[in-house]
Order: structure tokens, then sequence, then C-alpha cells
């Protein structure tokens, strides 16, 4: 009886392939995933997404998305998928990146493909650690942050401040959109898919370049609980890495 009195609400998206993940408990690579799914449906860009992918954690998207996919040398997915859209200008591409892989030996070609505006679409996983190697610490992490290569807590004086991306993208000339979410709770996560389908309406739209900064949890790295770990994106990241829309050329009329 109690089964005819339910309604099915809540079903995995058709892009989405129905598999266990082997990602660790508590982190938010799969929420991303998700909404990457969702919008493909939505978008209707299933058999015309090609996906690119570096190393790290994120490299693993291929085994959940139902999409092709290319997987690119450490940091150097923007510069493939500047050749995949160019061969490929009737594909929706984008690229799927962690904070290490995008904001440290990527560093080049993330600003160059942002600056020439290539109409690819970015995604990056900010969750301010190494999270594939061992847990070293990356351009993100937070100054006080022990990982294995900061044992102490990351000092400024020695590795600097922690580098805020989407702020570096959207000064860019050649960027069309750029914002940043966080998937630490419901609301949060609404608002990143909204930024996430922005971002690739400016693609399929032949507008330019997106990008969305996901501002995300690593319990193991940091030794927490998931719950300890969402707690620690809004007390310390968010303030940090404000969340919102930094660069919007539809409000602003647009580039050349």
């Amino acid at each position: 009886m109690s089964d005819m009195n339910e309604k099915l609400v809540f079903d995995r998206p058709e892009s989405v392939i129905d598999r266990p993940t082997h990602y660790c408990p508590g982190c938010h690579h799969g929420i991303a995933h998700r909404l990457i799914g969702e919008l493909m449906d939505e978008m209707d860009l299933g058999g015309k997404t090609l996906m690119t992918t570096s190393i790290g954690c994120s490299v693993f998207l291929y085994n959940y998305l139902n999409a092709d996919a290319v997987e690119a040398p450490h940091g150097r997915a923007p510069a493939v998928a500047t050749g995949v859209k160019r061969a490929r200008p009737d594909h929706f591409v984008f690229t799927y990146q962690g904070d290490g892989d995008l904001a440290s030996i990527g560093m080049a070609e993330i600003m160059h493909a942002a600056n020439r505006g290539e109409k690819i679409s970015v995604v990056f996983v900010n969750n301010t650690v190494y999270g594939m190697t061992g847990g070293q610490m990356a351009p993100t992490t937070m100054v006080g942050q022990k990982t294995t290569t900061t044992p102490a807590g990351r000092c400024q004086t020695h590795e600097g401040a922690p580098i805020r991306m989407t702020e570096i993208i959207a000064s860019l000339g050649g960027v069309a959109y750029a914002a940043r979410g966080s998937l630490d709770n419901v609301k949060n996560i609404r608002t990143a898919k909204k930024y996430l389908k922005k971002a690739f309406e400016f693609q399929t739209k032949e507008i330019g370049f997106g990008f969305v900064e996901l501002l995300s949890g690593c319990p193991t790295n940091w030794k927490m609980t998931a719950l300890q770990a969402n707690e620690r994106i809004q007390n310390e990241m968010i303030p940090y890495f404000p969340l919102g829309v930094y660069k919007d050329i539809s409000d602003e009329g647009g580039i050349c």
C-alpha cells in the first residue's frame, strides 16, 4: 500500500551513468557531476558534448557522464579543449578541472584560453588542496591550512596568499562570463546550477568563454567529517572566496 502512495520526484539524469561512485565520502565532485548531467539533459546537449579533463580527481569524469572525453596532460585541458572546439565547432566543449591542476601547472593555459575568448566552458572545482596526489598545498590553499607540504599551515610570507581565480579570469578581455558558486548546501547548489547554465548558454549561443568556480569539500585530505567540511566552506572559504557573478557581458553590451 505504501508503494502506491509514493511519487518519484528525483531521478538520475540520462546523461549521468548509473554506477557506484569511487569518490571519498563527503566529496562534492558527485554533486558537480550531477549538475552538469542535469544541464546536459535540459539543454539537449547529449550526443554533442565533448569533455576535456586533466590530471587529478577531476580526471574520472568520463566514468560518470555519458559523453565523449579527451584526457589532457596535467593542466593542459584548456589548450586541448581549444583544439577540440576549433576542430568541432558544432559541439559543446567544456573542461572540468581542479585547483591544483588549473591554478598551478595549468595557469598559462587557462589564462591564454580565457584571454583569447575561446568559445568553451570551464568548470573549476576548488577544494583548496591537491586531492589525488596526497593532499599537498595548492595555489588556493588557505593561509594557516595544514597540508602534507605545509604541516604547520600555509604561511603567507613564505608561500603567498591563496589565488582568487574567478576574479583574475573576470579581468581578462576575452571572457564573457565568470562566476563563483559553492556546493556546501542546497541553496548554494541551486545557485551554482544557474551559474553553470549561464556559462553553458554563452557557448551554445556562440557568445564566448564561460568560467564557473565551484567551492568544494575534500574531507579526506582536510581530515574532517563531511559536515565539518561543509562548515569549513561556509566559515572559512566563502569569506575569502566570495560567491557571485564577477562578469557577465550580457549586462555590459558585449565584446567584439
